[in-house]
């Protein structure tokens, strides 16, 4: 759903899903793991996600959500604010040391999850019948991953597809508490160009980062191995797109 879409969008939809009798909804709320607690607050997103499932199960239904990490190609594709890559400045802002490890998955991985669960048949046959079934994720996250990457990670395969060295990229440091600090400062007086700073850094914290990859279930779900280097050609292709999106909804 467009972060732009007004607030009580997703309650719509819920509510008309409800009345239309539909028996499960996979919420918005594409992210981290739900367990989480602590990243979830922390990126505000968590609370939000929770009470849209709160709602799913009030009404009568039950939710499967995606627990996926960042999308890889989307946010190496999103600017500076995101994994730290301006590919029109060819700058870098590499955060801390560059090191931390995050699960990510692209979007192509993404959308072979969801059609794989979607297409489970809902029950067991019988009580011997051990095959997978949409009835096991539901009320709960399916976890899956693409990578579990560093951004020193994303620039080695950025500098392989690009053909380029690091003299050939103004790079710089920041730490990612700081970083969080000031996006959440801009967020809290209406600047909400500070939300994918804070969202980001916060998910690179040294000791607490954004990494699923001990839950994730990408053999149960026959989830093929992706090639990092294929992925990163994906997000490049996909900046000059997403640049065109932000200037319709600046239109």
């Amino acid at each position: 759903m467009a972060p732009t879409a007004p607030r009580d969008t997703h309650s719509k939809l819920v509510q008309a899903a409800a009345k239309a009798g539909v028996p499960y909804i996979m919420p918005n709320g594409y992210g981290a793991d739900i367990d989480n607690i602590q990243l979830g607050e922390d990126t505000m997103l968590g609370p939000v996600a929770k009470a849209h499932r709160d709602e799913i199960e009030r009404l009568g239904m039950q939710w499967i959500t995606m627990c996926c990490g960042f999308w890889y190609d989307y946010s190496l594709a999103g600017g500076a604010a995101r994994f730290g890559f301006d590919f029109e400045k060819r700058s870098l802002t590499i955060y801390d040391d560059g090191n931390t490890k995050i699960s990510t998955s692209t979007l192509s991985q993404v959308g072979r999850a969801v059609a794989k669960v979607l297409s489970l048949k809902e029950l067991p046959e019988d009580e011997d019948d051990e095959s997978l079934t949409l009835s096991a994720f539901l009320n709960k996250g399916v976890y899956v991953k693409s990578f579990v990457v560093s951004q020193n990670d994303m620039f080695e395969s950025v500098k392989r597809v690009t053909g380029t060295a690091d003299a050939d990229w103004a790079i710089t440091h920041e730490d990612t508490r700081k970083r969080y600090a000031d996006g959440l400062a801009q967020v809290k007086v209406g600047n909400m160009a500070g939300f994918s700073k804070l969202l980001y850094a916060r998910a690179f914290y040294p000791d607490e980062s954004s990494d699923l990859s001990a839950k994730a279930q990408n053999e149960l779900l026959e989830l093929q191995d992706e090639s990092l280097d294929e992925a990163t050609k994906v997000g490049m292709d996909l900046v000059k797109e997403l640049q065109l999106r932000v200037e319709r909804m600046a239109a």
